[in-house]
């Protein structure tokens, strides 16, 4: 008998689900395929109108390591269903907490590579790199095993939420942070969020340079990869419309650091703030293309929008 057949850390894997029918069935079996683990999978659906809810009863009739979350809410956008998510599953009997979106492929160490590198590094929450791709056939290897900065995780998430595992005692501390919270309707990004809670307690996270599964590129994406002139323009807007920096302040409430220096002098300060937060790039973003954008954002910032 090997190692891991003794030893099988048991997963929580998340699932938020909205008119999933297209790529549901794939997503699914590529995580009950995870390798040296035991792991039940949580489903949350956001009312839809393909047959995602009937299809997935069905799928839970099958295999009881899948289980649906009470059915006929209405969540908007993928963040509040992550939300529901992290409020209503009890963590107690796992190792670990996973979450998940609907349209991908997992590698099948996905979940295993985690927990290795969970213990080895000491972290109590990982991420990794993936591998973006589309249906006409373009791949992209995705790179977001950067290093971590000052103050990265206020104004970016460590990358997609679908390549983040937690520890249990986190994914706890994670849970009573999602229940207390008065501003969560307003925050958009979960894995941006999740990520600043982990950080800004000193925590360790891991970002694996390994990618862990083929994220899966559609029209259909709430935020997805950022390629494209499309897609940079689209940002630059919400930073400019002061929209971006306007979740900065959401998320440093959460975390309880919204009288620290960053926010105090840099959001809060107007025109000067944002010069001043230019000169702090390097300690705000992880990649060196960010940075320069970052920098550049805020300069335009102090010109065209002084007051957030």
């Amino acid at each position: 008998m090997t190692d891991t057949e003794i030893y099988a850390p048991k997963f929580a894997v998340l699932l938020a689900a909205y008119n999933g029918m297209q790529y549901l069935e794939e997503q699914i079996t590529s995580i009950l395929a995870q390798k040296n683990v035991a792991l039940q999978l949580f489903v949350s659906v956001d009312k839809s109108n393909d047959g995602t809810e009937s299809f997935l009863l069905k799928m839970a009739e099958f295999d009881k390591r899948i289980t649906l979350l009470k059915m006929g809410n209405t969540f908007g956008s993928a963040a509040p269903n992550f939300y529901r998510l992290i409020a209503d599953v009890d963590f107690s009997d796992y190792h670990y907490v996973s979450l998940s979106d609907q349209d991908d492929i997992w590698d099948e160490c996905k979940l295993w590579r985690a927990h290795c590198e969970m213990k080895r590094t000491g972290a109590i929450a990982y991420s990794s790199n993936f591998t973006a791709f589309w249906s006409d056939g373009l791949v992209l290897d995705v790179n977001k095993a950067l290093p971590q900065r000052d103050w990265d995780f206020l104004f970016e998430s460590a990358g997609p939420g679908c390549t983040y595992v937690f520890s249990k005692d986190f994914s706890i501390e994670l849970q009573i942070a999602v229940k207390s919270s008065t501003v969560l309707g307003a925050i958009e990004h979960h894995d941006w969020l999740f990520y600043a809670i982990a950080r800004s307690k000193k925590y360790l996270w891991c970002i694996d340079n390994w990618s862990s599964m083929k994220y899966r590129q559609h029209k259909s994406n709430q935020v997805g990869v950022n390629v494209g002139y499309k897609s940079f323009f689209q940002r630059v807007k919400i930073v400019l419309n002061g929209q971006a920096f306007k979740q900065v302040l959401l998320i440093s409430h959460v975390c309880a650091i919204n009288h620290s220096l960053i926010v105090r002098r840099g959001l809060c300060s107007g025109r000067l703030g944002y010069l001043w937060l230019a000169l702090k790039a390097n300690q705000c973003r992880r990649s060196r293309k960010d940075r320069i954008y970052f920098f550049i954002s805020c300069i335009l910032l102090a010109v065209i929008n002084p007051l957030i």
